[in-house]
């Protein structure tokens, strides 16, 4: 039985709202949770911008600025800006925010425990060498096997840095005193390279079940916007990757165009966004529709366009281990998923809950031939859509929160 105990936790993120994509909602609505329990949080991020390198509007990139945010302390620093693209640049950014995370953390007084979040791991640097400083536990929380996941999507491949970036990354696992994983299949990773499992917890992504809901009917001014009224709308909603390999659903479009029922939406910005917009105005489509990255609160509003959500990843092995938070939301809108990832992890999450259907990635034709067994089939997609909700309920990001804040008391008690 883990004692009551009330902490000031320290946590270092380069994503936090405003910024909408999945580690800067995850860190916030755990932080939130946090506080109800009468905890003290302080957020060290940098200003917004992500995925675009673009300042938000209201803030500036300052060397310090503070803001309170539903109770969290928010301290952002100042790091080299650039759009979610290019090696060279992504490094500097990241290790920008390394040394200036590291230098006002310093200032942070009384912390109990330091918690520094991935995907890439100079955050984490900055995190542990704080948490040393400090003489309190250091938490990394894993999002990503990086540097692995960039020699995947052909950013780098098999060379020297990759190497020297490996090392680091097993050193930090060895020196935390706790590795929250957002997959089961992660902690099974990290133990056959010799991380001991007993500080390995995994806290899988959630929901806010209070913010995502179903919808019952979609949003008359976007469909008129758009021209998908009386459509049947399969969306793709999140970051537009190297990694989520978006050809081959322009392709799947490619080979349905004449059935004037179904559109497809690619909803959201990212590196791979310029070079898809790119192909579609030298060869459009009438059944392709690309939205532009939108704010979290208008998020609900495009979900709602939707009769299928799509969760897109290139045909990788690693992406077996990977679980896009997107999944999630799409429950608790009640969505039914059609997923298209190597089998793994995410796969089985959909085949229990029966909430979706699965395509093999990198397949074009199966994924047209799914597009059209979904829009003529009304009966199998209300089934899916009930079984998806009621599948949310297994991933309340409160539930999740207070598990995670249960492993922290362990390791600071």
């Amino acid at each position: 039985m883990v004692k009551a105990l009330s902490m000031h936790i320290l946590f270092l993120t380069d994503n936090f709202p405003p910024e909408g994509n999945a580690p800067a909602t995850r860190t916030f609505e755990h932080c939130r949770e946090w506080i109800t329990k009468g905890n003290k949080v302080t957020v060290i991020t940098c200003a917004p911008n992500f995925p675009e390198g673009k300042v938000f509007e209201g803030y500036k990139n300052k060397w310090l600025s503070k803001q309170k945010i539903e109770g969290i302390n928010v301290w952002r620093v100042k790091s080299y800006i650039t759009a979610n693209e290019g090696f060279i640049k992504r490094t500097i950014d990241f290790v920008s925010f390394m040394i200036s995370s590291l230098f006002f953390g310093l200032f942070t007084r009384k912390v109990d425990v330091v918690i520094g979040t991935s995907p890439q791991f100079f955050t984490v640097i900055s995190a542990w060498a704080l948490a040393k400083l400090k003489r309190t536990p250091f938490v990394f929380e894993l999002r990503d096997i990086w540097p692995a996941s960039i020699e995947t999507v052909g950013v780098i491949k098999g060379s020297r840095i990759i190497t020297i970036f490996e090392k680091i990354e097993l050193f930090l696992y060895h020196q935390a005193d706790l590795i929250i994983t957002v997959t089961n299949s992660f902690k099974t990773e990290l133990q056959n390279r010799g991380v001991s499992a007993g500080k390995i917890k995994p806290v899988l992504n959630g929901v806010d079940l209070f913010r995502h809901s179903p919808i019952k009917e979609k949003d008359e001014s976007l469909a008129n916007k758009y021209g998908l009224k009386n459509k049947f709308v399969i969306g793709y909603v999140g970051t537009h990757g190297l990694a989520h390999g978006l050809d081959n659903v322009i392709e799947a479009a490619r080979l349905i165009v004449k059935d004037d029922n179904i559109r497809i939406i690619l909803v959201g910005g990212g590196a791979d966004r310029p070079r898809l917009e790119k192909i579609l105005r030298e060869d459009p489509l009438k059944n392709l529709v690309m939205i532009p990255l939108q704010t979290k609160d208008q998020m609900p509003k495009f979900w709602s366009l939707c009769d299928i959500s799509l969760v897109h990843l290139k045909d990788a092995p690693l992406f077996k281990t990977v679980i896009p938070s997107k999944i999630f939301e799409s429950m608790a809108m009640g969505l039914p998923i059609l997923i298209s990832l190597p089998k793994g992890e995410a796969t089985d999450i959909i085949k229990e809950h029966k909430a979706g259907v699965n395509v093999l990635p990198g397949n074009p034709e199966q994924l047209s031939k799914k597009f059209l067994e979904l829009a003529n089939d009304k009966e199998l997609v209300k089934t899916l859509s009930s079984q998806s909700l009621n599948a949310a309920r297994n991933y309340d990001r409160k539930k999740l929160a207070l598990e995670m804040l249960n492993h922290i008391k362990e390791v600071v008690s």
